[in-house]
């Protein structure tokens, strides 16, 4: 699964599932733009790909902020003069039952995790039309699959990340640019390491494969998607969620 030769962004790269795939990336040779709003924290990623012997850079930004998307994009076209692979990973929660959420609340994870994948695929589809070559990876959820009560904001968000997907592979299919989302089921990252460990022994026992899942096994799902072997997928929702979702 070489991504030799290519130039990766990847949304949220500061922690978690994104710190995951730009390691993951650099490992099979893609240059890599990692992206977030904690500066420390991209330097010591780059520093460490750096380390392993990859290339990358940071761009700081806050991905429901348009300008600074565009300006943080612009910057890395300019540091690597392409953007072959976005992963669109970046996101963000705000829980509480529909009838006590706040309308901030509602409109903040709507921006942060579904507005802010059409402001970045927006700006790197001008290159990617131009070299007819494109990944665009877009990281949605299980409970964009099958709702989860308390996250109306977050399902519908990734729910409509699902919806957006499939929209932009009809688009660009024509051009050799795939568009395709992961949809992970229960994953151990800082997000969901405050939920205590009674509940995640509750949750593994609900999943098939009796375990919760690990930013790498997403990492290696989007660095299939990314490959020249997962040339002729687009359109598609790839579940990582050790079963707890079929079908």
């Amino acid at each position: 699964m070489s991504s030799q030769a290519k130039t990766a962004i990847v949304t949220g790269a500061s922690q978690g599932i994104g710190h995951a795939c730009a390691l993951q990336l650099a490992r099979h040779g893609a240059k890599v733009a990692v992206a977030a709003r904690n500066q420390q924290k991209l330097d010591e990623l780059v520093a460490q790909i750096a380390a392993s012997g990859g290339a990358a850079a940071a761009f700081a930004m806050d991905v429901a902020d348009e300008d600074q998307v565009k300006s943080a994009i612009k910057e890395a076209l300019a540091e690597f003069g392409k953007i072959d692979i976005l992963v669109n990973n970046a996101g963000i929660t705000r829980d509480q039952l529909v009838m006590r959420m706040k309308r901030a609340d509602w409109d903040a994870v709507l921006n942060t995790n579904l507005t802010s994948a059409y402001l970045t695929i927006q700006q790197v589809i001008p290159g990617m039309l131009k070299q007819r070559w494109g990944r665009i990876i877009n990281i949605t959820s299980v409970f964009g699959q099958m709702g989860q009560a308390g996250q109306a904001n977050y399902s519908a968000s990734k729910a409509g990340l699902i919806g957006l997907t499939m929209a932009i592979a009809r688009e660009l299919g024509s051009r050799n640019i795939t568009s395709n989302a992961i949809a992970p089921g229960f994953i151990e990252t800082n997000m969901t390491a405050a939920l205590g460990e009674e509940f995640k022994q509750n949750a593994a026992k609900q999943i098939p494969l009796g375990r919760v899942g690990a930013p790498d096994d997403i990492a290696n799902a989007v660095c299939f998607l990314a490959s020249a072997e997962a040339s002729y997928i687009t359109g598609h929702v790839l579940n990582v969620n050790g079963g707890m979702l079929m079908g």
